[in-house]
């Protein structure tokens, strides 16, 4: 897995362009031959820039679920709703659909934000307010989730 690593933060033109920031754009150079998928984030009002091998790898999770349970079904048709695929251009600019820049509420300043193996995308405001968040105690947050992780590396890889 290769994992993206940053936060980076840039502009969106008029017509809904972005230009990808130079050290993410250097992370993403194996899978610009390639493409990308762009979707609406599941829990957040932000969108999701998978590299197509990523892409195909949760597809084949989603294609194992049973089309004939109905909450499978529904699942699917909401994970993919909006589902689009992109591409970086030889200038290094990524165009948003307009109806995602509408679903992540786009103006004019954004955060590209590494999530693991995917980008999130996020009007600056909106990623500033979800880090602010005073409903979620990081400290907390981090002890339910990682607190009963055991390795060999006392929590350290």
């Amino acid at each position: 897995m290769n994992t993206i690593t940053g936060t980076y933060e840039c502009k969106v033109d008029a017509k809904g362009r972005i230009m990808i920031p130079a050290p993410l754009k250097k992370q993403l150079t194996d899978s610009l031959n390639d493409g990308f998928v762009l979707k609406r984030s599941v829990f957040q009002p932000c969108l999701e820039l998978y590299p197509m091998h990523e892409w195909n790898k949760m597809m084949e999770k989603i294609n194992k679920l049973n089309r004939f349970v109905k909450k499978n079904n529904d699942f699917i048709r909401k994970f993919t709703a909006g589902v689009k695929m992109v591409e970086i251009d030889s200038l290094g600019r990524l165009l948003i659909p307009k109806d995602l820049v509408v679903f992540a509420n786009i103006s004019k300043d954004l955060v590209l934000s590494s999530a693991i193996n995917i980008v999130e995308i996020w009007d600056k405001d909106l990623y500033e307010a979800s880090l602010s968040n005073d409903d979620v105690d990081f400290a907390d947050l981090a002890e339910d989730v990682m607190g009963n992780l055991n390795d060999d590396n006392n929590g350290i890889s």
